[in-house]
C-alpha cells in the first residue's frame, strides 16, 4: 500500500522511471546479440595433432593414444574424452564436468601437450588447442571463383588476404579455406635421373636444407660506418634453387636441375570444392562467443564491396547459404506473434472494459514489462533468440492480468461513488496480496528449469527468466505506474452517451457486446449451479477427460525441437574406401546429375560440393568431422523459395533414387540448417550409438549387426557405421640383413620413401620467402604423384647408400631391398574414454525422434547382453 501512496505523491518520479525503462529496453534491443538459440556453454576442448603421411592406424598408436593417456592424467574435471584419427590427423575432444574451469583445463592441456612432444615421432609439431562450442556452426559461407585465376591463386588470396580483411569483425571465427590448392615451392623429383646419378630423394632434400637457409649474419663496423651484413642464404629468385649443387663426382658437379625441377606449384590436392560444378575456394564463417549472428553477417556484407574492389581482376566473391535470413525470419516470426497477441489482448480489454483510456493504460504497461525483462536479460549476458522472445510472447497473456485487474477494481470503487484517489488506493490495496500470490505462483512454475542439466539448461533457462522477469516487472508496474496513469488518464473519463458520432456507434457496439457477455455469464452460472449439485457426475466426466489424455499420450510425438524447412539439404556421399580424389570428383558429378534430375533444375538455387580432407587441419576443429578421407564428402543444396515441394519430400525421394542408382555408394543426410546443426551438438545425426572396448574385431562385427537391427526400426533411416576397416594398403617389407650388407639402415630407406611419397615438409620443413607477398612458403621435395602411377614405379624408387652427398655414391632401387604385398587397414579410428569405439549413426524420417529413440534403446539393451566384459554400448545424440 505504501508504494501506491508514494507513486501518487511522486508521480513524475515514476513517469521518468517508465521513460528510463523505455530507453533502456530500446537500447538493449539494439545492442543485445541476436541469434537463433541462447549460447550453449558446454565446456569442451579440441586438441588437433597433425603428422602428414602417417596412416590412421599408426597415428592412433603413435600419437593419439599416448596423448589421451597424458591428458587424462593431467587435466582436471574430465567428464569424458572422445577422439577421431584419420590419415595424418588426430582430433581429441575433452568434455568437462558442468561448472568446470575451462580456462584451467585449457592451460593444463596445453602444458601436457608440450611436455609429451619428446615422446612423439620426429618432426611432430605442437597440437592446436581451442574451445569447441555447440553453436560454432557456419552462419554464412564465402565462395571465391574465377575464370582466369588458378586454384592455387584463389587459395592463396583467400588465406592471406580475405581472412585478414575479415579478421577485424567482432565475434567471427574463420577457419582455413576449403578447396583450392595450397601454394608450395615444389621440387619435382625424377626417379630415373636420380638413379642414374646415384642419388635419392633424401640427398636432394639434405642439399636444399643445408644450402637454403634463414640465418642472420650480423653487422660489421668499418671506419665510421656500421654495415648490416647480408648473405645469399636464400635466393630471392625462385629459379636459383635449381642451381644448388648436390654432389661432385670426379670434378663433375651435379645440380638440383639435373635430377629435379624446382617451380612455384602447390601441394598434392587433398580437398576439392565445387560450386554448381565449377572449382572454387570456400571460406566458412563461424560465430564465436556472445556475438550476434546477425551483426556478424551484416558486417561481412558491408565489407564485401570493399573486398571485391581490392580483389585481383577476374576474382568473384559470392556469399552462400546465408543463415541470417533464417535467423531473422525466426525472430521476426516470434515478434509478430507477440504483437498479434498484444493486439488481441488490447482488443478484448477494450470490449470488456468499454474504455479506451483503460485500454491505453494496459497497452502502456505491457510493453514496459516486456522491455524491462529484455533489459534484465541483456544485463545478465543473454541474447535475443527464439527462446527468450518466445518466453516474452508467452508472458503477454499473463502480463495483462496485473494491470487489468488493478484498473477494473479501481473502476468498481469509482462506480461506487468514491473519489478517484480513494478508489485508486482502495482498489490497489484489495488486490495487492492476491496479485502478488498470483505472480509468484506463475513464476514458481519455472523453478524446475534451474535443475536442468546439459543442453536443455542453456535452451530453457533464458525462456524461464524472460517470463519471470516480465511477470514480476508487470506486478511492480501495476503497483506504481498504473495508479499514476489512472490518476491522470481516467481523471476526466465520462460514460455519457452522445448521438451521431463514431464514439456513440462504438458505445452501442460495446453495450451490445456487454449484453451478450452477461447472457453468457448467466448461462455459465446456471451450469456452475448444476455442477455443484451433481458433483459425482462432474467428477466422472473429469476422470474420463484426464484418462483420455493419458490414452492419447503414446501417439503424441517427442522431439527436441520442431522440424524446420530451411530450404536446404546436406547430402553426404561416401565412395569405396581408398578411392582417389580425382575419381571421387567423377562420382560427385554423377550424384549431382541425379539430384538435378530428381529435384528439377528449376527448383535448385545452388549445389556446393566439398569432398576430401581440408589442407589446414585447424579447420577440422569445427563441424561434425563426418568426412574421413578423399573418398568422402558432402553436397549442400540450396532450394529456391518457389519450389513445388517441401525439403523433406525431396529428401525422401532422393533417399530412394540414390540408393537404387548407386548401390555401391553410402549416402546419408546431415543437418543443413543452423537449428539442426546446433541441436545435434557436433554429431552428424540425432541418434548415435557407441560400441566401445578393446575387442576390436568382435566389436566391429557387433556394430555391423547392430546397424542391421536399427535400420529395420520404422522411421530409422540413413543408418551406417562411421568407421571402416578396408582402406587399401601397400605393405613394404624391407630386408634389414640386406641393408646391413650394403651399409645402410631402415631409417635411411624410410626417409627416402617419406620424402619421395609424402614430401619433405613434415619432418624437415624448409621455406622460401616470396618478397612480393612477404610470406614464406614451404619447399616440398617430392616425386610427383603422376610419376608413381603403378606398382613398378613405386618399387623403382631410388634409395641412396651414401652418408655424405659430396662423395661418389651409388643408389639401390627399392625393388632390390624390399617386397610388397597388398593389405587392408582402418581408414578412421575413434576412441571413447581411450577405448576404441565404433559409431552407428541414424536419422529419423516419418516418425518422431522420441519414438525411434525408445526402440533404439530396446535394441541396444538386447545387444548389451552379447558384450564381452570390459566393452560397452551407449546411446548419445538428441
Amino acid at each position: 500500500m505504501w508504494i501506491v501512496k508514494l507513486a501518487l505523491r511522486r508521480p513524475y518520479t515514476f513517469a521518468v522511471l517508465a521513460l528510463a525503462i523505455l530507453i533502456a529496453g530500446a537500447a538493449s534491443y539494439k545492442q543485445t546479440p541476436k541469434d537463433i538459440f541462447p549460447e550453449i556453454n558446454i565446456p569442451v576442448l579440441s586438441i588437433i595433432w597433425t603428422y602428414n603421411g602417417l596412416s590412421a592406424e599408426e597415428f592412433e598408436k603413435q600419437i593419439t593414444v599416448y596423448s589421451e593417456f597424458a591428458l587424462s592424467a593431467n587435466v582436471n574435471d574430465i567428464q569424458r574424452m572422445e577422439s577421431q584419427t584419420i590419415d595424418g590427423v588426430g582430433i581429441i575432444k575433452i568434455y568437462f564436468q558442468p561448472g568446470a574451469n575451462i580456462e584451467r583445463g585449457l592451460a593444463q592441456a596445453t602444458a601436457v601437450s608440450q611436455a609429451i612432444l619428446r615422446r612423439m615421432p620426429p618432426g611432430v609439431q605442437p597440437p592446436i588447442i581451442l574451445r569447441f562450442a555447440a553453436d560454432s556452426v557456419p552462419i554464412i559461407q564465402m565462395s571465391l571463383s574465377s575464370d582466369t585465376l588458378s586454384e592455387a591463386e584463389l587459395y592463396t588470396y583467400g588465406i592471406f588476404r580475405i581472412r585478414q580483411q575479415l579478421a577485424t569483425i567482432n565475434g567471427l571465427t574463420l577457419p582455413a579455406p576449403f578447396g583450392g590448392k595450397v601454394r608450395q615451392i615444389m621440387v619435382d623429383l625424377d626417379p630415373a635421373k636420380l638413379q642414374a646419378k646415384g642419388l635419392s630423394a633424401r640427398d636432394v632434400n639434405n642439399a636444399l636444407t643445408a644450402q637454403n637457409l634463414t640465418l642472420p649474419s650480423g653487422t660489421a663496423k668499418i671506419g665510421d660506418t656500421q654495415y648490416a651484413v647480408r648473405m645469399n642464404n636464400s635466393p630471392r629468385v625462385l629459379d636459383a634453387l635449381n642451381d644448388i649443387p648436390l654432389k661432385v663426382d670426379q670434378g663433375v658437379v651435379t645440380y638440383v636441375r639435373d635430377v629435379a625441377h624446382v617451380h612455384d606449384g602447390f601441394e598434392v590436392q587433398p580437398n576439392i570444392v565445387r560450386a554448381n560444378g565449377k572449382r572454387a575456394v570456400l571460406l566458412q564463417i563461424i560465430k564465436n562467443g556472445h556475438s550476434s549472428t546477425l551483426d556478424i553477417i551484416n558486417a561481412v556484407k558491408a565489407k564485401l564491396p570493399e573486398m571485391q574492389a581490392a580483389a585481383p581482376k577476374g576474382l568473384k566473391i559470392d556469399l552462400l547459404f546465408d543463415q541470417s535470413l533464417f535467423v531473422q525470419a525466426a525472430l521476426d516470426g516470434v515478434v509478430k506473434e507477440g504483437v498479434i497477441a498484444a493486439l488481441l489482448t488490447a482488443t478484448f480489454i477494450l470490449l470488456f472494459l468499454g474504455s479506451w483510456r483503460s485500454t491505453l493504460i494496459v497497452a502502456i504497461s505491457i510493453p514496459l514489462s516486456v522491455l524491462s525483462s529484455m533489459s534484465l536479460l541483456s544485463l545478465m549476458g543473454y541474447s535475443l533468440n527464439v527462446m527468450t522472445l518466445g518466453g516474452l510472447a508467452l508472458a503477454i497473456g499473463v502480463l495483462v492480468d496485473e494491470a487489468t485487474i488493478t484498473i477494473e477494481n479501481i473502476h468498481r470503487h469509482s462506480e461506487m461513488g468514491q473519489k478517484l484517489r480513494t478508489a485508486i488506493l482502495e482498489g490497489s490495496r484489495e488486490i495487492a496480496v492476491p496479485a502478488l500470490v498470483s505472480a509468484l505462483a506463475i513464476s514458481i512454475v519455472f523453478v524446475p528449469v534451474v535443475f536442468l542439466v546439459g543442453p536443455a539448461k542453456y535452451l530453457f533457462t533464458p525462456l524461464a527468466l524472460a517470463v519471470v522477469f516480465a511477470i514480476l516487472s508487470s506486478y511492480a508496474l501495476s503497483r506504481t505506474l498504473v495508479p499514476v496513469l489512472v490518476k491522470f488518464i481516467l481523471r476526466n473519463e465520462t460514460h455519457e452517451q452522445t448521438s451521431g458520432n463514431s464514439a456513440n456507434w462504438f458505445m452501442r457496439f460495446q453495450q451490445g457486446f456487454a449484453r451478450g457477455f452477461e447472457a453468457l455469464r448467466t448461462r455459465y452460472l446456471h451450469l456452475l449451479r448444476w455442477a455443484l449439485v451433481n458433483r459425482g457426475v462432474v467428477f466422472v466426466l473429469f476422470l474420463i477427460l484426464v484418462g483420455s489424455a493419458f490414452i492419447a499420450l503414446p501417439w503424441v510425438g517427442q522431439d527436441f525441437f520442431p522440424s524446420v524447412d530451411a530450404g536446404q539439404f546436406r547430402l553426404h556421399v561416401r565412395a569405396a574406401t581408398g578411392t582417389r580424389i580425382e575419381k571421387t570428383e567423377q562420382v560427385f558429378s554423377a550424384v549431382e546429375d541425379e539430384i538435378r534430375r530428381t529435384v528439377g533444375q528449376e527448383n535448385i538455387g545452388l549445389i556446393l560440393d566439398n569432398f576430401g580432407i581440408v589442407s589446414e587441419k585447424y579447420s577440422l576443429a569445427f563441424g561434425d568431422n563426418a568426412t574421413i578421407g578423399q573418398h568422402d564428402g558432402e553436397i549442400l543444396v540450396s532450394l529456391k523459395h518457389d519450389r513445388s515441394r517441401t525439403t523433406p519430400e525431396y529428401v525422401a525421394t532422393l533417399r530412394q533414387n540414390l540408393h537404387a542408382k548407386f548401390p555401391e555408394l553410402t549416402f546419408f543426410f546431415q543437418p543443413a540448417d543452423i537449428v539442426s546443426q546446433i541441436l545435434n551438438f557436433g554429431l552428424p545425426a540425432p541418434i548415435n550409438v557407441k560400441v566401445a572396448g578393446y575387442n576390436h574385431d568382435a566389436n566391429f562385427a557387433l556394430a555391423q549387426e547392430l546397424r542391421e537391427r536399427i535400420s529395420k526400426i520404422p522411421g530409422a533411416v540413413d543408418v551406417y557405421v562411421h568407421q571402416s576397416l578396408d582402406a587399401p594398403t601397400l605393405d613394404l617389407n624391407v630386408d634389414r640383413t640386406l641393408l646391413a650388407k650394403i651399409g645402410i639402415n631402415q631409417r635411411e630407406v624410410a626417409n627416402d620413401i617419406l620424402v619421395s611419397l609424402s614430401s619433405s615438409s613434415q619432418v624437415t620443413p624448409n621455406f622460401w620467402v616470396d618478397y612480393a607477398y612477404g610470406i614464406p612458403f614451404l619447399i616440398a621435395v617430392q616425386t610427383p604423384p603422376r610419376v608413381v602411377n603403378n606398382l613398378n614405379e613405386l618399387m623403382n624408387t631410388p634409395v641412396s647408400t651414401s652418408v655424405d652427398g659430396t662423395k661418389a655414391t651409388q643408389a639401390q632401387l627399392l625393388n632390390n631391398l624390399a617386397t610388397v604385398s597388398r593389405g587392408r587397414a582402418p581408414s578412421v579410428v575413434n576412441h571413447y574414454n581411450i577405448q576404441p569405439q565404433f559409431d552407428i549413426f541414424a536419422n529419423v524420417q516419418g516418425r518422431d525422434l522420441g519414438a525411434v529413440a525408445r526402440e533404439v534403446d530396446k535394441v541396444v539393451a538386447e545387444f548389451q547382453k552379447k558384450l564381452a566384459p570390459g566393452n560397452s554400448i551407449s546411446v548419445h545424440g538428441q
